[in-house]
C-alpha cells in the first residue's frame, strides 16, 4: 500500500512539473489610465518642458543617447527619427516607450505618469504632431 501511495505521489508531483513548465510569461503590457487629453496640445508649450525636465537629463535624451530630445532638437528627433505615427498614434514608437509597452515605461526611475505626458504624446500626436 505504502509503495502504491509512493507511486501515485510521483506521479502527481511530475504532472504538477509538467504542468508549471508550459507556463511562461512573455510579456507585461500595462494599461495606460490617463484620463484623454481634449485640448489642443502645443509642442512647444507641453510637450517640450516635459521632455526637457523628465528626459533630456545627462546620460539619458539630453544628446548623449538617442534620440536627443532636449530644447531644439526633440521635434525633429521624433519626427524625422520615425518615432511618431500619425496614422495610427497609439502605434508610435515614443508613446509605446513611454507606457511601457516597448519596454520598461519612460523615464526611467520616475513614476510612469509624470506631469500626464502619456496622454498628453498621444493627443499631439493624435492631432497630427505639428510644430506648434
Amino acid at each position: 500500500m505504502s509503495m502504491k501511495k509512493t507511486i501515485i505521489g510521483f506521479v502527481i508531483v511530475i504532472q504538477v512539473i509538467a504542468v508549471m513548465a508550459g507556463c511562461t510569461k512573455t510579456d507585461t503590457v500595462p494599461i495606460d489610465n490617463s484620463p484623454a487629453v481634449t485640448k489642443t496640445v502645443s509642442f512647444s508649450k507641453d510637450i517640450q518642458p516635459i521632455l526637457t525636465n523628465s528626459c533630456a537629463k545627462s546620460g539619458c535624451h539630453a544628446g548623449s543617447v538617442a534620440p536627443n530630445l532636449s530644447s531644439g532638437g526633440a521635434y525633429n528627433a521624433l519626427v524625422n527619427g520615425n518615432l511618431v505615427n500619425t496614422t495610427t498614434p497609439s502605434n508610435s514608437a515614443v508613446y509605446l516607450w513611454l507606457t511601457g509597452k516597448e519596454a520598461v515605461s519612460m523615464p526611467l526611475g520616475s513614476s510612469n505618469n509624470p506631469s500626464n505626458i502619456n496622454a498628453l504624446m498621444l493627443a499631439w500626436v493624435k492631432q497630427g504632431a505639428k510644430n506648434n
